[in-house]
């Protein structure tokens, strides 16, 4: 069984200055020092959080996409995280799931953040991603579906590893970190956060508090406060032996959520 080597980037982001984003993330993806399997970026990576979507949105295919290709490609790696897209006279906030071959998938953040007003200003998605990679299956999310565990659910199981890329602000911290080491435990799965750290341009901090949580609820790779490129590897036998012994998932109730792809 093979491991999976991930790489959680921590940083701050230029409020609404896409091309310093990607720049600077340019440079810090360059700066991994090692071969890993998956780079994650955070939430909104080319913006921050923005709800200025009309300013901010790109087409399909245009300039981050062709970044994300390029560095998917150099690095051997995917490269995932989410930016502002228009689509079909919307605009969604979207993860994009980049493979070093070219191949690509979405997830358009189901759950909208409606105290910042993100329903008013962008579409919800409508279908879950699961993507088969280095022999994992993997499901990323975004921030706010954090806290919907319906939505997180891991019936099968038909994920190993959890993945959610945020703007998660410091005074909900507790939150984050709580709600990341439930959905492991109660998945039976690896989770794991990405999280900004910094200040953006309407003020609210960010803590970061990045991290990986193991199927027990453990945490690694933890910083706070702090730009860091953390890369470890995920043990898919520690994960398939602790389901064989404490298989809590054939226990699971069945359900089916209205209005979903």
């Amino acid at each position: 069984m093979t491991d999976l080597t991930i790489t959680l980037i921590q940083t701050p982001l230029y409020s609404e200055n896409p091309e310093a984003n990607r720049a600077m993330l340019e440079e810090k993806i360059s700066q991994i020092g090692q071969a890993t399997d998956l780079i994650v970026l955070p939430e909104m990576f080319t913006t921050g959080f923005t709800m200025n979507p009309e300013r901010m949105a790109e087409p399909m295919g245009l300039t981050t996409f062709r970044w994300m290709k390029q560095q998917a490609a150099q690095t051997g790696a995917v490269v995932t995280g989410s930016y502002v897209v228009k689509e079909g006279g919307n605009f969604f906030n979207r993860l994009l799931w980049m493979q070093p071959d070219g191949n690509f998938e979405t997830y358009d953040k189901r759950h909208l953040f409606r105290m910042s007003g993100e329903h008013h200003h962008y579409a919800a998605g409508t279908r879950r991603l699961v993507k088969s990679w280095k022999g994992w299956r993997i499901c990323p999310l975004i921030c706010y579906d954090l806290r919907f565990p319906v939505w997180s659910r891991n019936t099968g199981p038909a994920f190993d590893l959890l993945l959610y890329v945020a703007n998660w602000p410091a005074a909900r911290s507790h939150a984050w970190n709580t709600l990341l080491q439930a959905r492991a435990i109660e998945n039976l799965c690896y989770v794991v956060g990405v999280n900004r750290v910094g200040t953006d341009g309407k003020g609210y901090a960010y803590a970061g508090e990045s991290c990986v949580v193991d199927f027990r609820g453990e945490r690694s790779g933890y910083q706070q406060n702090l730009e860091v490129i953390h890369t470890e590897s995920l043990k898919k036998t520690d994960l398939s032996t602790f389901r064989e012994n404490f298989p809590a998932f054939l226990d699971a109730d069945e359900f089916t959520i209205q209005g979903v792809d």
